[in-house]
């Protein structure tokens, strides 16, 4: 049997007081970036140029108050994905893409916070950490080298880690061969 489910009551648009308001919520429940409180903000605004200048307004006005930074957004976002979950250099600097950050202050906080980090021994934490055991096959071998791939780490490093497991160079050059196929989507 399947629930009715109730249509969503149309909110009203709020004004540049309520879209500050909404915005400090917002931003007191989790960090984001210009971009993502831009879009948050637009979708609660009035259409047309008012709800524009409105939304410019609070930006402006949380910049102002140091309330929004995309540079401190970047660096606490890089620094809490190397500490926390291990991950990549690629794969924070692709996520900061798609929060909206510019390539500047991507490259700017991914540099400081990845450059003289040792990559391979950031990759065995993050092994470390998803508790992902040495591949005993070559569907295992395929399986870690995916998990690491999209954690951001460099090929060079996926590999160098799976000769030091022993891994047979024939399931190396196996993924050697899928990496060079075209995908299709």
């Amino acid at each position: 049997m399947a629930f009715a489910r109730k249509a969503a009551k149309k909110k009203e648009p709020l004004d540049e007081a309520g879209l500050y308001n909404y915005a400090v919520k917002a931003l007191g429940r989790q960090m984001r970036s210009e971009m993502e409180l831009r879009r948050l903000m637009a979708a609660r605004a009035e259409q047309g140029a008012r709800g524009e200048a409105a939304v410019k307004a609070v930006i402006a006005r949380l910049k102002e108050h140091g309330y929004l930074n995309d540079a401190s957004y970047a660096e606490t976002y890089a620094r809490l994905r190397q500490e926390n979950e291990k991950l990549g250099a690629r794969r924070v600097r692709r996520d900061l893409q798609q929060k909206g950050v510019r390539a500047e202050v991507i490259d700017e906080a991914v540099g400081a916070r990845y450059g003289k980090t040792n990559e391979e021994m950031l990759a065995r934490q993050h092994l470390d950490r998803k508790r992902i055991p040495k591949p005993e096959s070559p569907k295992d071998t395929a399986r870690v080298m995916r998990r690491l791939v999209t954690a951001g780490f460099s090929t060079g490093t996926i590999y160098k880690i799976l000769r030091q497991w022993n891994v047979p160079d024939e399931e190396l050059a196996a993924l050697e061969n899928l990496e060079a196929e075209p995908r299709e989507e």
